[in-house]
């Protein structure tokens, strides 16, 4: 099992210059490596497939791969000696990152969806360094030892599981500070072989900008909105910058806070996310509409869907349910508002139209809760009996309808 732990750190003044000084050399590193890449690309990559007996192309170089970049490491740390002061796993890693977001580029990811050209990293852009390998015993009481840094103080607000190993760490730069992000893994925990979804240990749940979701059993989650609710407290800062001279000591400032007000929405929004995930959880499997999230934030639904975050939400989600041996079951959200829960006929209804009123069977309940049963029964395989049990709907079937 792998697990992840994060704790703040207390640097001293010389380690946090020395930590500024890391991510600046790794982020010209990073954009280095990133360009010869791109020069191999522009320079191999051509339409042409005939040329004359005499002509006058470069010579084709090898393509850069991690082990040659990697292996190109010592030259940079003897043409820039500075480097030498950088963990050589922490430069390598760098590389690695490099191929990882040039590889999602050109081929694709594990299911070959592929990512968008990856850009060079500004000014303070680059935010984090790894170290790929530590020590069992780096974390000795409040402090943790670090290669080439020394004991860094460690708020450990929480201790480490019995048990697991530390496999990597990697430290973070935030507006409000230093994190160190550890990676955490135990070979002898068994991998759980969750149950098969079942109406008594599945929950459906209806995510929405009313509510923010209503469970299959009618409970509802109200919507925090803690951006709409700071929007006013934002835009004032944002007046400040824009009035401070480029360049100048109280910009700094006045983007710090801003960017400590941001931050601060953020975390109570992903704490938000957590503390529901786990209440939900501990009803069982969880079946959720598999949702076209990135088209919903950019319609005119943009701020609210965004304000809610349903994509770190459902990602919470996903992990908390194998860490817990159950899961989050994705289902076809068409036609989940449109049915009836007990009968399987459709009734349309319009965004406007919030209570559920069907004329065939006189089932009355809030649409909400309505969609959310329809998405239990459709994880869990169930057929909705129609009254009189003369007539069967088969979930495969329920999913073709469409909203009207």
């Amino acid at each position: 099992m792998r697990l992840s732990h994060q704790y703040r750190l207390r640097p001293t003044v010389q380690q946090q210059a020395q930590m500024e000084q890391w991510l600046e050399l790794l982020r010209r590193q990073y954009n280095y490596r990133l360009a010869e890449r791109f020069n191999w690309w522009e320079q191999n990559r051509c339409s042409v497939n005939a040329c004359p007996l005499i002509c006058h192309l470069p010579e084709l170089k090898d393509r850069p791969s991690y082990y040659s970049q990697s292996t190109d490491l010592p030259n940079s740390k003897t043409l820039f000696p500075e480097y030498k002061q950088v963990y050589a796993q922490v430069l390598q890693d760098c590389v690695k990152r490099v191929e990882k977001t040039y590889d999602r580029w050109v081929k694709g990811d594990s299911t070959g969806k592929r990512s968008g050209k990856p850009r060079f990293k500004g000014k303070g852009r680059y935010r984090s360094f790894t170290f790929p390998q530590m020590k069992p015993d780096c974390i000795t009481g409040k402090f943790i030892k670090l290669p080439k840094i020394g004991n860094v103080k460690l708020i450990l607000h929480r201790p480490l599981p019995n048990g697991f190993k530390i496999k990597t760490a990697t430290i973070t730069r935030k507006t409000d500070g230093w994190y160190l992000s550890l990676s955490l893994e135990d070979t002898s925990v068994p991998i759980i072989t969750p149950d098969a979804p079942t109406l008594d240990n599945t929950i459906g749940i209806d995510l929405g900008l009313k509510s923010f979701l209503v469970t299959s059993a009618g409970e509802s989650v109200e919507i925090p909105q803690y951006y709409r609710k700071a929007e006013k407290q934002l835009k004032r800062l944002q007046r400040q910058l824009s009035k401070k001279k480029k360049g100048s000591k109280r910009r700094a400032k006045a983007v710090k806070r801003l960017a400590k007000a941001h931050l601060k929405v953020a975390n109570q929004r992903k704490d938000f996310h957590y503390k529901t995930a786990n209440h939900l959880l501990t009803q069982g499997h969880v079946a959720h509409e598999d949702l076209n999230i990135k088209g919903l934030a950019k319609s005119r639904l943009a701020k609210s869907v965004n304000d809610a975050g349903w994509g770190q939400f459902l990602q919470i989600l996903s992990f908390k349910a194998a860490k817990a041996g159950l899961m989050t079951i994705p289902v076809n959200p068409n036609g989940t508002t449109q049915q009836c829960s007990n009968c399987g006929e459709t009734v349309p209804k319009t965004i406007a139209d919030r209570w559920h009123s069907c004329p065939h069977c006189g089932l009355e309940l809030d649409r909400d809760h309505n969609a959310a049963i329809n998405i239990k029964q459709r994880a869990v395989g169930h057929p909705v009996q129609a009254l009189g049990g003369d007539r069967v709907v088969e979930p495969e079937k329920r999913e073709a309808y469409t909203v009207s």
